[in-house]
């Protein structure tokens, strides 16, 4: 058997012939320079608050307009109902008549802005529906106001006819109705805000719509029920709650000549209370994205 030197083997090197001849990888040197690497695309760029805001504020409109129209629809003929009940142990044009029909119609709010936005969120973080919005390029504060404003949305013709019959059956003067267009807003964010807080807090769905329910309940106490007829220790609570400047600057323009400079400063009140209830929302959406 004779024997081939590897050099005649097709493909092989010649002796003393350098490797790349043959294709062969050629060893790099320490001295040799590196490969450039190639820098990666860029991040997109986080869209901006207003823009991010209507996104949500449209999506969420559209997602809840079937679902919350007949719950608006029952909250509605629950203030109407309480007022009608009302109208048998109060009397007709007095102090005790525009608290009635003021903290009624701001319980509408209370009922959508409030405890439905707690049950949302909460049942957003227990089925995991934050990490779709974690995954979005939109700042968290457009996640929380988008959501608030649509649900307070809702409230606008509940809240309108809530006045407008309470205003008929207690038979208030109706000519400055036009401060709804500021109350709805005002208390709608300070009740969102607070309501989103809890529904983010919770540690689980149920208790997020316990704790949903419970502040309902006490923007009906507190809200409806006159407060010269309340003991001094719940007038406290009564202060605490976001609604009840709202109330009390709708309360007061069913006067014949109202305070003005009192509706004025009520509804400053509800606003600042609307931007702390907000900006801790905010901070619990955040809390809760990262976990």
């Amino acid at each position: 058997m004779s024997v081939v030197p590897a050099q005649a083997m097709p493909g092989m090197p010649k002796a003393g012939a350098p490797v790349e001849e043959a294709g062969g990888a050629v060893p790099r040197s320490a001295d040799a320079a590196p490969a450039p690497l190639v820098a990666p695309a860029p991040l997109a760029a986080s869209a901006r608050l207003l823009p991010a805001l209507a996104a949500v504020y449209r999506a969420q409109l559209s997602r809840a307009r079937v679902a919350r129209i007949p719950l608006l629809f029952v909250a509605t003929f629950q203030s109407i109902g309480i007022m009608v009940l009302m109208r048998g142990v109060v009397d007709e044009g007095g102090s005790a008549a525009r608290s009635v029909v003021a903290g009624s119609s701001v319980l509408v709010v209370a009922f959508v802005a409030l405890n439905l936005l707690a049950q949302y969120f909460g049942q957003l973080r227990a089925s995991g529906g934050l990490d779709h919005y974690a995954t979005l390029p939109v700042p968290p504060a457009a996640v929380v106001l988008g959501a608030a404003a649509a649900y307070a949305s809702f409230t606008v013709p509940g809240t309108a006819v809530t006045a407008v019959v309470g205003s008929a059956l207690f038979r208030l003067p109706m000519g400055h109705l036009w401060v709804l267009a500021a109350v709805i807003p005002l208390s709608g964010a300070a009740l969102a805000g607070l309501g989103a807080a809890l529904g983010l807090l919770a540690p689980r769905q149920e208790l997020a719509t316990l704790l949903g329910q419970l502040g309902m309940s006490a923007a009906l106490l507190l809200g409806v029920l006159p407060a010269d007829r309340m003991p001094e220790v719940v007038s406290y609570a009564r202060d605490l709650l976001p609604s009840t400047y709202g109330v009390e600057a709708l309360a007061r323009s069913f006067d014949g000549q109202p305070d003005w400079l009192a509706v004025c400063a009520d509804l400053g009140v509800c606003a600042g209370v609307a931007v702390v209830s907000l900006a801790a929302a905010t901070w619990a959406y955040r809390r809760a994205a990262v976990r």
